[in-house]
């Protein structure tokens, strides 16, 4: 047991308790790690688990109360069935590395005393205290990574440190903080601020996790953006009962076998028949057995390396070995247990995928990193193969090639078939809110007639790119029906937003498809041609005319048909109203029968 010298601080701390927050994988539930948080600081006499730490560190007792914490939460992590299984996050206050009775092992013995192994713990980062000694403290950091512990940046984006943190310690975690989780398939700055995050880690070799996630929006569009693992209120709230944590979260199982099931494309089945199994190295193993893996097998320039769990931690390269490669006595060198009881330190970390992630998040993950043989990919943080950058290219032209024959020529959006399955699946889940939209540019034909079809084919074009720009949130979709025809479907939103969106669209498209038009015709506001009997007649110029029709929760199963059947006799009460918009309904609790103020 960890000595106190302090008895004020043998008091408070005999009052801490730590509660511990499920991190599971994104796609599949699965539990990956727990964070230990403090608790209990209140009944320590302190207001804020800030001032609880600053106390310490003013007492000159931050390493003995830190090390005493570690033992509680670990002791606490042993009682799991599956501890082994598992990785216990614990936040380390950033000054604990400075201080001057610091001194490694402590944290070994303590989790031999419980029966687990380095590789059962990951040391959380904060950016909240600037490293001091960065030389010393990167010693430090790579001390415990050589030892097998994993380190995380915790909160990343919200410290003074930023980027500094990342590149002095190179974590196996970038832990993205709640600020930029909430609220972000609304705000565009935080996804582009998560997503730039994802981009760097991922190319760092990095795993991503999405802290305070709530929601289920929340969760799609740290999904789609490319996150690893989540952890939140969506999850598990922290629970001080350990007998109420779980192995498999399965509801965050079904969000992504859902989202899965609406993808026609999905890529996990390339990937598995493109890539290689390479056989590992464990990371425990000998450095000279290793290098005799080298020599008996010379057409391979690396080897993945992984641990007792599976899980990669990078690659061993022939390039490591090159100074005992071309050594007389390179071999009898590797077998002296000074250099050849550690693996650790000819491991470089190398760039993981999940078997889940879209083809083209890989390649941008492989196009960041110059000299790369290719992408690790893994299933629920186990190590399953090596896509090399020949099969990635030949798994993202098959894909393109399937997505093609679904696609509308012009405009390259998903054609009927695709469409068609959108509405099934939207119409089958009753229990849940879904809009459909459809599109009609009035007066296309005689514009078309006028202009010539290249001007007409510009038009549609426009249109194109401005539903595209619109339906980029998650929870959205556009497709072309054909000529001039186009459809929007819509989900986790309001009507008012719905409405409000779709009038913004119909402004834009009819300010910019001014454009086309000669400039007499602007002036007058119209031009004349030929109607559908050969006629001359007046035409105004180019609109669109939307009906929005409402799916409401709880609402009666219908089909295709009927929905196709609705909107189309409602095409020209949208046409004729000042607004060129149409709302219907098709049954449900709520009422969608007057548009919102």
């Amino acid at each position: 047991m960890t000595e106190i010298p302090d008895t004020d601080w043998l008091s408070r701390l005999s009052h801490i308790d730590f509660a511990f927050q499920p991190i599971v994988n994104i796609h599949t539930g699965v539990c990956y790690g727990y964070e230990a948080l403090l608790r209990n600081y209140e009944a320590a006499g302190f207001k804020s688990i800030d001032e609880f730490f600053d106390q310490a560190y003013l007492d000159n007792a931050l390493y003995p109360v830190e090390l005493a914490l570690r033992e509680k939460a670990i002791e606490k992590f042993s009682r799991l069935e599956w501890k082994n299984h598992v990785k216990l996050f614990f936040n380390l206050d950033n000054r604990v590395l400075d201080t001057e009775d610091y001194k490694a092992g402590n944290t070994v013995n303590i989790l031999k005393s419980n029966g687990l192994s380095q590789e059962s713990v990951c040391f959380e980062i904060s950016e909240k205290h600037e490293l001091q000694n960065n030389k010393e403290v990167t010693g430090i950091l790579n001390a415990y990574r050589t030892q097998g512990f994993k380190i995380a940046v915790d909160d990343c984006g919200t410290g003074f440190s930023g980027l500094k943190l990342l590149y002095y310690t190179k974590p196996d975690f970038i832990k993205i903080d709640r600020f930029f989780v909430q609220d972000i398939t609304n705000d565009p700055h935080k996804r582009l601020f998560v997503s730039s995050i994802v981009n760097l880690a991922h190319v760092m070799g990095s795993i991503v996790v999405a802290e305070g996630v709530e929601t289920k929006h929340e969760y799609y569009s740290c999904r789609n953006i490319g996150c690893d693992l989540i952890q939140g209120y969506l999850v598990q709230h922290p629970e001080l009962n350990i007998c109420k944590l779980q192995r498999h979260y399965e509801h965050i199982r079904d969000f992504s076998e859902k989202d899965r099931r609406s993808e026609k494309y999905g890529d996990k089945k390339l990937i598995y028949t493109e890539m290689e199994y390479i056989e590992p190295v464990l990371n425990s193993g000998n450095v000279s057995d290793a290098f005799e893996r080298f020599k008996a097998k010379k057409n391979f320039s690396f080897f993945p390396v992984v641990n007792n769990n599976n899980e990669p931690m990078g690659i061993i390269s022939e390039k490591s070995f090159k100074d005992y490669t071309f050594s007389r006595f390179g071999a009898e060198l590797l077998r002296n247990p000074a250099i050849g009881k550690n693996l650790n330190k000819f491991i470089a970390k190398y760039p993981i995928a999940d078997i889940h992630t879209p083809v083209e998040k890989i390649l941008e993950i492989y196009s960041h990193n110059e000299n790369m043989e290719g992408i690790i990919i893994v299933d629920d943080m186990k190590y399953k193969g090596f896509l090399s950058a020949r099969s990635l290219l030949k798994v993202l032209n098959e894909k393109n090639v399937a997505v093609a024959r679904d696609q509308n020529p012009l405009t390259k959006l998903p054609g009927n078939t695709v469409i068609h399955e959108y509405v099934s699946k939207a119409l089958h889940e009753t229990d849940s809110h879904y809009f459909f939209v459809y599109f009609d540019l009035d007066n296309f034909k005689p514009f078309n007639d006028t202009y010539g079809f290249r001007r007409g084919d510009r038009v549609i074009m426009l249109f194109s790119e401005l539903l595209r720009t619109w339906t980029q949130y998650t929870g959205r979709f556009a497709g072309h029906i054909g000529g001039d025809d186009f459809f929007m479907g819509v989900n986790g939103v309001g009507l008012e937003k719905v409405c409000s969106d779709v009038m913004q669209m119909t402004k834009q498209f009819r300010n910019d498809a001014e454009s086309f038009y000669d400039p007499e015709a602007i002036e007058k506001g119209y031009i004349v041609a030929k109607d559908r009997n050969g006629n001359n007649a007046v035409f105004p110029l180019l609109t669109v005319s939307a009906v929005i029709l409402a799916l409401p929760a709880g609402r009666i199963v219908c089909s295709s048909e009927e929905i196709s059947n609705l909107m189309a006799k409602n095409k020209k009460t949208a046409k004729n109203s000042p607004e060129k918009l149409c709302i219907i309904s098709i049954g449900g609790s709520d009422d969608y029968s007057t548009m919102p103020n």
